[in-house]
């Protein structure tokens, strides 16, 4: 099965800023904040607000996509030829996470469902 698009990170200078944009002016409401990670209901994506460093310049984005099972995902999609730039392994969040690179170079995400 393929992946799905679950969450858009943005990656932006200043949480408390970026978090009252999305809440106060656009009017979407907050799921969770914090200074490290903050999520944005906007549907059926989320929109994740995580803090830019040089790797991840403010106002650069990653898409965030989930698997039921990224170990199988992983292999599949190593055989495809989609090259892994952090195998699966535990995150700091608890879950289990990937990470690889697109068509054009950009740092994309893959984890596993949480059970829900």
């Amino acid at each position: 099965m393929a992946p799905s698009l679950r969450y858009v990170i943005e990656f932006v200078a200043d949480m408390d800023r970026a978090v009252g944009f999305y809440r106060d002016t656009l009017g979407f409401a907050v799921r969770f904040e914090s200074s490290e990670w903050s999520e944005i209901e906007t549907g059926e994506i989320v929109l994740a607000l995580h803090p830019a460093s040089n790797a991840n310049p403010a106002g650069s984005i990653q898409l965030g996509f989930t698997v039921a099972d990224l170990a199988a995902a992983h292999r599949n999609l190593t055989d495809r030829g989609v090259r892994f730039t952090r195998p699966p392994a535990r995150a700091e969040f608890g879950g289990m996470l990937a990470e690889f690179i697109d068509s054009d170079g950009s740092r994309c995400s893959l984890a596993e469902e949480s059970g829900s």
